[in-house]
């Protein structure tokens, strides 16, 4: 019965992703995440225009002419998706949780991926890194990612980011494109953000509910921490105690962009209680037009 219901769950992702990829996103990846440089292919006579910086001088001396290497660039990226797993991804007042919604977002990021032939990779992660998928290409390979990232049941409730940045450091040797999902309730991880952010091209995806920035009018409610279990009571109907709590959301929401910002990391936002294509589309079309620059 569960795994039914997951392979359904899975495959209407695949369907629903997928058409948002095919029809408004495909293109826009390839133009906004270029090679990582040239890579050698052949060498080639030499033709008047040609750089004189590409003449292979050994292979013109063995032949008596002049020749020149031939580049192409090099296209093939590796993507890593970092998702976070802690208990706060799995808060949700619409239809769906941020979790699922992280699950789709993974989805439509590795599908665009593989649509370019790159590479695609999962680290799963909570207080620890729980999970590592290698990167590899295909759609089987896809599927079992957002398998994974959907029935995952972490060991752990509280977040470290610090601690997942590090890992795609220390694991990651050659520079690829970091996708971070998470709703970064977390502190203390700046420092290492801004020394994986030269290394690596990070791009922040920030998961959120709106549920999350007012508190319901009411009477006094019982609240509990998703991350450390600790509960607490709160005079909902008191105006003052609403507006603070806002206020306190808002400052957040502002302190997080900034932090992206900073250090120069694309960041989107992204409303699990309401539709994602937009922000993505205008994430994509905002760093196409930034690069043109």
């Amino acid at each position: 019965m569960i795994d039914r219901e997951l392979f359904r769950k899975v495959r209407q992702i695949e369907i629903t992703t997928g058409r948002l990829v095919d029809d408004a996103l495909a293109g826009e990846y390839h133009s906004v995440f270029k090679g990582q440089g040239m890579e050698y292919e052949e060498v080639r006579p030499y033709q008047p225009g040609d750089d004189i910086r590409t003449i292979d001088w050994n292979v013109t001396s063995r032949s008596g002419t002049l020749h020149v290497k031939k580049y192409v660039e090099e296209r093939e990226l590796t993507v890593i998706l970092l998702v976070d797993c802690s208990r706060s991804t799995r808060f949700g007042t619409g239809m769906k949780s941020k979790a699922e919604v992280a699950a789709e977002i993974a989805a439509i990021l590795a599908f665009s991926a593989i649509r370019n032939n790159d590479r695609v990779g999962a680290v799963l992660f909570t207080g620890e890194v729980e999970k590592y998928i290698p990167p590899r290409k295909g759609t089987r390979h896809v599927l079992r990612l957002v398998r994974e990232i959907l029935a995952y049941d972490a060991r752990r409730r509280d977040t470290d980011l610090r601690g997942a940045l590090e890992f795609i450091v220390r694991v990651m040797k050659k520079r690829c494109i970091v996708f971070m999902i998470s709703d970064f309730f977390d502190a203390d991880f700046e420092q290492t953000l801004r020394l994986t952010a030269r290394k690596h091209d990070i791009v922040a995806v920030s998961t959120n509910d709106r549920g999350e920035m007012n508190l319901p009018r009411s009477a006094w409610v019982q609240f509990e921490d998703m991350e450390t279990g600790k509960v607490s009571w709160m005079p909902t109907f008191v105006p003052r105690v609403r507006a603070r709590y806002r206020e306190k959301m808002m400052s957040f929401r502002q302190q997080r962009t900034a932090l992206f910002h900073r250090h120069k990391v694309d960041h989107v936002e992204i409303f699990a209680d309401e539709p994602y294509d937009k922000p993505l589309i205008k994430f994509f079309q905002r760093r196409a037009q930034r690069q043109r620059h």
